[in-house]
């Protein structure tokens, strides 16, 4: 197999946009969650979210390109501008290919454009559709970067940014590109989409503590807090970024993707499909569990999802525990944008050996016991291997393996 490497990372989080301010204030333990303000929320019954915070597009990107695009889109492009500027490449239009990962795609710009049509009878924009697609965000990137190569857009809920990143890692192992573009984004801020999982008790409601409501592994979790942002990562062939000699991060050891086959939103009870999906990314790497030193969970503070999870950690590295974190304490879940910044997440801290903590963590639950969350506070820690978990609803699970990189 070739060895597929990373010479370019992109983040837009709501604890910070660019890389180095994301891991800067997730080593700090800040939490990017707060009362929402990209509208009025007092109506809902979940009024806080982990939103991009002072983001002025026009900032970033030309006037056109902010009326034609949704948020997640906007925040995609950010983040493979980022990622392709820090990678030095020079594209090779057919040989260069990129795979987006998003949830929802435009959800927010569907529910709020209906909520105008029904309330004030406005016109619905000819922009409405391109705004709304979910491939029209790699169509943005590849037309401005001129990427001609393999192109698609993949669907599987929070798994969505993982399954990017092993799709992408797939095209080049199958020869169809030497440079891939893998991307997530996400941004489903809207009464529609907080209402509904809301209803469904999966979100937490701590409207007078939104800074501290995302608790993941904590006895008093009561459910994630939503997030938003992207992330983007440049693959390659070790060969094709030596040729250019292009600075190398990490390399993709293995990746897992499975799927629970037992219920559209509760995962497994004995964790089945996410043990399966752990132990696929380890055997593709051709290591031991035991040289895995820090695992990036899901953990959601979901109730169940974070047991699930922690189950499956103990049964398959039983007595060579690595340190786990869940990041979303600080970033809430950011579905289709999470599989990707938290791959960036384990990059950082293999090529750092500073472990991110998990905030908002004061009392391990019971059914969590066992596991060096590393709770408030980072840790520092020579590692060699980490993962990112990414399960999502429908039993999709997806497991990232990177490497610290050895020429």
């Amino acid at each position: 197999m070739k060895k597929i490497v990373i010479t370019g990372m992109g983040a837009v989080t709501p604890i910070g946009i660019g890389v180095d301010e994301y891991w800067k204030n997730l080593i700090a333990g800040k939490s990017g969650i707060d009362r929402i303000k990209s509208f009025d929320p007092s109506e809902l019954a979940v009024q806080f979210a982990g939103e991009i915070k002072n983001f002025d597009p026009t900032d970033y990107l030309e006037k056109d390109m902010v009326r034609k695009t949704d948020p997640f889109m906007q925040y995609a492009y950010i983040a493979a501008k980022e990622a392709l500027t820090q990678s030095g490449l020079t594209i090779e239009p057919e040989r260069t290919g990129i795979v987006m990962g998003t949830a929802m795609a435009g959800v927010s710009a569907t529910a709020f454009t209906q909520e105008e049509l029904t309330a004030a009878h406005k016109k619905v924009g000819p922009r409405f559709i391109p705004k709304i697609l979910g491939n029209i965000a790699a169509a943005n990137i590849a037309i401005d970067y001129d990427i001609q190569g393999p192109s698609f857009t993949v669907s599987t809920a929070c798994s969505s940014g993982g399954d990017a990143i092993y799709i992408a890692s797939t095209y080049i192992q199958a020869g169809k590109a030497d440079v891939m573009l893998a991307v997530g984004a996400e941004s489903v801020l809207c009464p529609l989409v907080i209402q509904s999982l809301a209803n469904a008790k999966a979100l937490s409601r701590r409207n007078d503590a939104p800074a501290t409501a995302s608790r993941p592994f904590d006895i008093t979790r009561d459910g994630f807090v939503i997030g938003e942002g992207g992330g983007a990562l440049v693959l390659e062939t070790e060969e094709h970024a030596k040729a250019r000699g292009a600075h190398i991060y990490g390399y993709i050891a293995g990746c897992g993707n499975t799927c629970d086959a037992h219920h559209v939103t509760a995962p497994h009870p004995e964790g089945r499909g996410a043990k399966a999906c752990i132990r696929q990314a380890i055997a593709e790497a051709g290591i031991q569990p035991s040289n895995i030193g820090y695992i990036n969970a899901h953990g959601t503070a979901t109730h169940k999802g974070d047991a699930v999870e922690t189950a499956a950690i103990k049964e398959i590295f039983e007595g060579a525990l690595p340190y786990v974190s869940s990041t979303k304490g600080a970033t809430g879940h950011m579905m289709g944008a999470g599989g990707v910044t938290e791959t960036i997440t384990c990059l950082k801290a293999v090529e750092t050996g500073i472990i991110p903590p998990t905030i908002n963590l004061n009392e391990v639950d019971p059914e969590c016991a066992g596991i060096d969350f590393v709770p408030n506070t980072a840790k520092k820690a020579d590692i060699k291997f980490a993962m990112s978990n990414a399960f999502g609803f429908g039993g999709q699970n997806s497991s990232i393996l990177v490497g610290k990189y050895n020429d």
